[in-house]
């Protein structure tokens, strides 16, 4: 498959516009650099010529002074033009990168499932930096190096058509060549990049799982499908390089032959008088300048075939689209939300394999069946079940990382399809069992990096938490630097920070996943605190996992098997002996639930 010259334009139009200026310096430098390149074998020539023929010294020294402040110019004008375009470069390829992102941070859960945080920094960053070179160093070393040559051939048209024209098939059969093998290497760099992306996937989920590998003895596992990749990526590579190498070898071997033409050609027209000893060196000096542009333009093509491979693969994910429409236009009430749910019915789609992207069809595992239920504002949903019920589903369904099959889910009374993703999630908070906390201040890990949140409302949020004391204790407040993924926080502390964020977001619906098999001791105390504030005036869904949660709720709602088991009053489905939760109590939640 080959790349549309159309998406090497519309990527080029699209990110060099904005630096219109600057590609307009570049292009002036591009061209007064080809120029100056031009007049200096004239300069030569002049020189031999004049040598010869015994002309005076000031002439010749002249000659001499110019021939090496324009070879200076040309010197300087190239790192110019060096320095613009490595700066066009950069400022493209950054705003590549950012609207990537921004894509991929649109995706639905469903397209993130499939790929690996690693696989998408490959994608995001490994990709763009091959088009480095494609948007600095291509604009410089092919459209400047082809007027170059085309300067080359004209000059020589005009001293005579009989140089002319067999320096200017020697170009053309050069350049087609040179086309045609690139054509070798694109679909093996294509691979290449794929196998990359499927590496760095592999990468980043071993290495944050280092601690379980290590501590399980899965080392050498992990070593084995490293070397199992390594082994697959060699010999695609080397492919791939071998095309790059075949250019390289037919450039010397076609240059070889350019010179022999020059020679031969020049030294016919001189023994016939037709040209001067200066025009043989000027046929064979401009010869050998085509060695320089042709050259360039060959790595260039060589750079293409991996920025062809890179272009595809950001075409493809700009061509992801997500499975979530948004184009809601209505708005949730403020206060505690009602909760609705009508009939619905989810599946997953099952973990695939890169070499099954493609298919039509994916396999579907069931979540959920036909839940049917009804939540008042203000109300507290204690949600239980064993592990693969569909608790989590249920909730990842109300922030609408994912739609469901069958059926509809209300927030506020509305469709939350009717309304717009960013909206809805401001106003239905989830906050996660595994908390994800950056290495930044408490102060950003709070307001999530938002400039305009001030330090006043960071504190007001933890104040009414009953946690600004335990914050202003630390060792520098809220501006306390925490580790990667939080470290140095234990969990219950982590959930703190994560319970600041909700509440100064103010939602109208909280979901808390709460993780009380993982609470410290020392945080405990807090956390309950936090929580009965958090949940005060706002209709709340708990995935609870032991006793103390289920005494906060006003409803109790078991999953089992992605169905609704049980759906009531917690006082009235406790004072049933027969109910399950009566059961589960009796039992002891803790063992159960797990």
């Amino acid at each position: 498959m080959k790349v549309p010259i159309k998406q090497y334009y519309n990527l080029l139009s699209t990110y060099l516009k904005t630096q219109w200026r600057w590609v307009a310096i570049l292009t002036l430098l591009i061209l007064v650099t080809i120029g100056l390149k031009l007049a200096n074998p004239q300069i030569l020539r002049a020189f031999i010529d004049t040598a010869i023929e015994g002309g005076e010294w000031s002439i010749l020294i002249r000659l001499a002074l110019l021939f090496f402040g324009i070879a200076l110019l040309t010197q300087a004008l190239s790192v110019a033009a060096t320095y613009v375009g490595e700066t066009v470069a950069w400022t493209a390829t950054n705003a590549l990168r950012l609207d990537l992102l921004d894509h991929a941070l649109h995706l639905d859960a469903t397209f993130h499932k499939d790929h690996t945080p690693g696989k998408m920094i490959e994608r995001i960053d490994g990709d763009v930096a091959t088009l480095s070179n494609f948007f600095s160093r291509f604009v410089i070393d092919v459209a400047g190096n082809g007027l170059l040559v085309m300067g080359i051939l004209a000059l020589l048209f005009r001293e005579d058509w009989r140089i002319g024209l067999p320096i200017f098939v020697f170009a053309i059969i050069t350049l087609f060549l040179l086309i045609w093998i690139r054509k070798l290497a694109v679909p093996y760099w294509t691979q290449y990049r794929r196998l990359s992306a499927e590496f760095f996937g592999f990468l980043g989920e071993h290495i944050s799982g280092r601690e379980d590998i290590r501590g399980n003895g899965a080392v050498s596992h992990v070593m084995h499908r490293f070397y199992e990749f390594v082994q697959r990526m060699y010999p695609v590579r080397l492919r791939s390089s071998l095309g790059g190498y075949a250019m390289w070898m037919a450039n010397v071997g076609l240059f070889a032959f350019g010179h022999a033409v020059a020679f031969g050609v020049g030294a016919t027209l001189w023994r016939a008088s037709v040209i001067t000893i200066g025009t043989v060196y000027l046929v064979f000096h401009y010869t050998e300048l085509l060695r320089g542009p042709i050259s360039e333009i060959r790595t260039q093509i060589t750079d293409l075939q991996r920025a062809e491979a890179g272009i595809r693969r950001i075409r493809t994910l700009l061509d992801q689209q997500s499975k979530l429409t948004d184009e809601g236009t209505l708005h949730l009430p403020s206060g505690p939300l009602a909760v609705s749910f009508r009939g619905v019915s989810f599946a997953y789609e099952a973990a695939r394999t890169p070499q099954d992207e493609e298919e039509a069809a994916p396999e579907m595992v069931p979540a959920l069946h036909n839940i049917d239920f009804d939540l008042a504002p203000g109300t507290v949903l204690g949600l239980l079940g064993r592990t693969g019920s569909g608790k989590t589903t249920l909730a990842r369904l109300l922030v609408r990382l994912y739609d469901p099959q069958h059926g509809g889910v209300h927030v506020g009374g509305k469709p939350v399809e009717s309304v717009k993703i960013a909206d809805l999630r401001r106003a239905v908070r989830k906050v996660p069992q595994e908390v994800q906390l950056f290495r930044a201040s408490i102060r950003d890990n709070v307001r999530l990096f938002d400039p305009s949140v001030t330090d006043a409302r960071v504190l007001n949020a933890l104040d009414h938490l009953g946690i600004r004391d335990w914050v202003l204790g630390l060792p520098n407040g809220l501006d306390t630097m925490l580790a990667a993924d939080g470290g140095g926080l234990s969990a219950g502390q982590s959930q703190l920070i994560a319970l600041g964020r909700s509440f100064l977001a103010d939602p109208g619906l909280v979901i808390l996943d709460e993780a009380s098999s993982r609470l410290d001791p020392a945080t405990e105390h807090l956390l309950e605190i936090a929580v009965d504030r958090l949940l005060e005036n706002r209709t709340a869904i708990i995935i609870a996992h032991r006793l103390s949660t289920v005494e906060r709720a006003d409803q109790i709602m078991i999953l089992d098997d992605g169905q609704i088991a049980e759906f009531g009053s917690r006082n009235a489905l406790m004072a049933d002996p027969t109910s399950r939760l009566s059961r589960l109590l009796q039992a002891g939640m803790e063992e159960v639930l797990v």
